[in-house]
This record gives structure tokens, sequence and C-alpha cells, in this order.
């Protein structure tokens, strides 16, 4: 018979041989509901996987009876959304250690050990760590932990949806204003439960490409996987997967049989068919930055240290006192004029006009006067500048106010050099564009905010036909399918490096920021008025 599936035609004749390499969620059906119950009487709409909004997970309900259950059906993984946290209600004593009950347990991966499969898991107990492992036969009563961290729709599908079961999810915030094409009712704020509608991913003996078969197509098959050759088929390797190569394996040639999507290079040369040079992998430092500008969205960018354009400094913008003080520096002195008056209710702090410019010093505590008894208070000393002097003045820390930085610095910096010289974030605009970028989309921004420096990990490759320039691209933002070709790599010494500025969805530029900052605490929020 012949289907046609995603527009192209897919002949699947008696006695074809398929090789089956994944299911993969196709789209969603979720219930819409008001409370995370199911009812009968729940509105059914149809989410595409890219659907924006940032969701949190609700704890299943229903317990795993073994270990072996959880890691048939649950995503356990190398990154950080692969490891799942589960509890039990009974204490479990595995070899050298006690697992209380209600303690979460992380899981991290799966290996076997001395012939027996075993989960590596942790528990953190008074800030400490401590690794064991639980065998597969390990049985039980496992409930999943509540989750207090935010995902999209993808990462939900791709590593939060066990198989055999629905998921509940609660809407925590929208990427994008409503309009009449959304399927979800206007201001919703309740729970969806998501229904995955699945697909199988194939490989067939005479075909390149992988074969997409829908879950509910009419077709009779029969397991012959133990008394067939499976190794005549390819396997397909996701980048993921040729990250988990070891470094001696180093360089391959590779032809992709799924490219990602996108116009701007190297992507849009990443088609089926293509032979590429895989020379490393690597962690590789980006620099963070999203446009200025007061209304939405945000354009968000990934600019590595190879960036060859320079950058002059605009003024940053401080709604409080208390965002002075965090951003002065020893390097040079904060001078900043005020945008939005502010009257003190105690005569020994200053009331702020509109245009009034101070030098900020250094936080500190203050004598007031407050219901007729001395108080200490946090202010932020500051020297005001006047037409022909200066006047040191005290500003309350909880002040709400709003200031514009005054720039003196007249210099060009490059990219490394504001990393090196002065703390982020930090605002710039492109001074001189990166001659060697055929389309530096920086310098038509006309201001960005540097947030913060990350690292990533990448994979270096350039074309096997015509090595002429090599290029860095993102294990875990590009979806790309490739098999290893047995060819010997013609040269070994990749060639020029081009630099590539990444312009990222907000979604991603979420992820980014989430992975980055989880094991950061939070600055301390500003002093309130004295009670």
């Amino acid at each position: 018979s012949i289907y046609e599936m995603f527009g192209n035609e897919c002949c699947l004749s008696t006695g074809e041989v398929i090789k089956v390499i994944g299911f993969k969620v196709n789209k969603l059906i979720a219930s819409i509901c008001e409370t995370n119950e199911v009812s009968q009487f729940s509105a059914k709409v149809e989410l595409p996987l890219n659907f924006p909004g940032l969701y949190k997970v609700v704890a299943d309900k229903t317990p795993y009876v073994s270990i072996e259950e959880i890691t048939r059906k649950v995503s356990i993984g190398p990154t950080r959304l692969g490891h799942p946290c589960f509890y039990s209600p009974e204490d479990i004593k595995s070899a050298n250690f006690t697992i209380k009950h209600g303690e979460k347990i992380t899981f991290n991966s799966v290996e076997e050990v001395n012939g027996k499969m075993v989960v590596n898991c942790v528990v953190v107990r008074n800030n400490q760590s401590y690794s064991f492992t639980l065998p597969l036969s390990q049985e039980g009563k496992f409930y999943e932990c509540e989750d207090d961290q935010i995902y999209t729709l993808k990462e939900i599908v791709e590593w939060k949806i066990p198989k055999c079961r629905n998921r509940i999810v609660k809407l925590s915030n929208t990427l994008h204003m409503w309009d009449s094409s959304n399927p979800l009712p206007e201001n919703f704020d309740g729970y969806l439960i998501l229904m995955p509608v699945y697909e199988v991913q194939a490989v067939m003996k005479f075909r390149k490409s992988i074969v997409h078969i829908l879950s509910d197509l009419d077709v009779e098959v029969k397991d012959i996987t133990d008394c067939y050759d499976i190794s005549s088929f390819l396997q397909p390797l996701s980048l993921e997967d040729v990250l988990e190569r070891t470094s001696m394996e180093f360089p391959m040639v590779a032809e992709i049989m799924e490219g990602p999507s996108g116009s701007q290079k190297p992507y849009n040369l990443l088609s089926p068919g293509t032979e590429i040079v895989i020379y490393k992998k690597y962690q590789a430092a980006r620099v963070l930055a999203s446009e200025i500008r007061s209304d939405s969205p945000k354009r968000h960018f990934l600019i590595p240290m190879s960036y060859k354009g320079k950058f002059k400094r605009r003024p940053r913008e401080f709604p409080t006192a208390y965002d002075l003080d965090i951003a002065r520096s020893e390097k040079e002195q904060l001078h900043v004029v005020a945008t939005k008056a502010f009257a003190s209710p105690h005569k020994e702090l200053l009331s702020v006009a509109v245009g009034d410019q101070f030098l900020v010093q250094q936080c500190q505590t203050s004598e007031i006067l407050y219901e007729g008894r001395k108080k200490l208070v946090d202010v932020l000393a500051c020297e005001q500048i006047l037409s022909n002097t200066y006047k040191k003045v005290f500003l309350p820390m909880y002040m709400e106010g709003s200031f514009v930085e005054v720039i003196h610095d007249k210099k060009q910096y490059h990219l490394s050099e504001i990393c090196k010289e002065f703390h982020l974030p930090f605002n710039v605009k492109v001074s001189v564009r990166d001659l060697s970028i055929e389309e530096d989309v920086l310098a038509a921004v006309p201001g960005l905010q540097f947030e913060e420096e990350i690292t990533d990990s990448y994979l270096l490759i350039s074309s096997a036909s015509s090595p002429m320039e090599s290029w860095e691209i993102p294990v875990y933002r590009l979806n790309m399918l490739v098999h290893l070709l047995s060819k010997d790599v013609q040269t070994i010494v990749p060639p020029v490096t081009k630099t590539i500025v990444e312009e990222i969805s907000k979604e991603q530029y979420y992820m980014v920021r989430r992975y980055e900052n989880q094991t950061l605490h939070p600055p301390p929020r500003p002093p309130k008025k004295p009670t």
C-alpha cells in the first residue's frame, strides 16, 4: 500500500522489513479543566508541540510499584530534565544506606553493575548529597515529588509524560497575547490534562530518510527482531547521541538524515543527504543578550566570545536605590540622574526631584526619628551634584524612584573586555559591526543588555565535500539526525571557525536562564519602610 505521510509518499508493501527506532509525540489532545481532576464534560482541544506558554507539572497521584516500572515509563537521561524525583512512604534500605520515608530521591541514570541493572540515585540531607544505587527489582510504592520548575510544552512532551499515563499541567505564564486562533479560552487559568498522540519513527532498508508512521495507521505487522540481522539498517543518531561518544572517536564523518529548519547559515546548508565532518565536542562560552526596548516582544541572542565587533556603553536604568547599591563598582563611580520624584517621610533622608544628579558611594546605616523613637535604617550614601559643589546625602534603600545612568566612558570595547572589566548585566550598542559575518544581526539592534555569561555544549562541524570553514552547532537547541559513515576524515585539523550569533526564541531564552541560574540564590529583597 502507498500512504502519504507528512507530504511524502511511503510504500509499505507486504513483506517490507521496517526497523522501529523510536516513538515520538506527534500532537497533544488537551482536556480543559478548572481543577486538576478529569471531568467527562471537559472540553478537548488539539495543541501543537510548539504551542507557546510555560507550564507547571502536577505530581501524579498514582504510585509506581517498582523501580523497574519507573525506568520503563519515565524518561531518565543525562540532562537536567532527565532527573525525575520520587519518594517512598516507607523507609528503604539499600546496601549501605537507608532512605527515610518521604525523602526526595533523584534518579540520575540507569546502568549495569555486576550483571544487574540499577538506578544511580541521590538524596540531599542537611545540604549534603548522598549517592547510592537501587536495583530495578526493588518493589514498593513510589510517588512523584512536587515539581516547582516551569517547562515549555515541548520539554514536557520530551521528558515529563510517562508512557501509558496522561500528564496534568497548569498554565503558569503565556508567551504571547491571546487571539481568536488560540484554542484555549481567553484569560485561561486552569489545568490541562495532556493526552499524547504518538507516531512511530522507523528506518527502511533502502531509504536514507526517517519514516514517520502515525500510530493509528491500519497496518498489520509481525515482530521478527530475533530472526533478522538488524545491523544492515542505518543507525540514526541525534546530536545528544553524538555528544555522548568518547573524545577518542572524533573526528567522524556523518550523513544528515533529518536537518534543522531555518534560513540562517549554516542551518540552511544542513539538508538531508549532506555529508559533514564532526571534529570535536566541547563546552563553549556565550553571552546571553536581550534587545533593550520598552514594548514586547524582545529579541534574544547568544553571542560567542569570537565576535569581532565593538560595543559602546549605553545608560542603565535603576528602579530603586537598592538597585544602585547592587550596580556600583570599585572600577568607577556610578553617576545617575533621577527621572522620578520621591518625597522622603523623614527629615534625615533626602527628598528627590526629577533631574537631581548623584554620585553613588556606599550602603551604610543611619539614625532616623520614627514615631518619637530613634531607629537605625539602611541608607545609600551619595554625593548630590549641585551647581558648583557636592553635598553628602542619604537615600533610603527602600526608595522606589527611577534613575538613569550618566555615561562618561566613550571607549569602544570588545566582548571579552566587557566580560573581564564589568559586572553583568551591562547595556551596550554595536559601534563597529563584525565584518567577518555576512549579516551581523546585532548591528541593527538599537540597544542590547548583556545579561550573563553561560556555557553550553557544542559540536564543531564542516562540510565533508568542501571544508572551507567550520561552525559550532548547539547540541540542545538543534533538532537533527545523522548516521555515521565509515569514511576517513581527510583533514583532521578543522578549517577556520566562522562566528555565528545565534538568535533564540523566548522559550529557549527562558530555558537557558533557568538552567544557568538554578543553583543560584536570588538577591535579598529591598528593605521595606520602617515599621
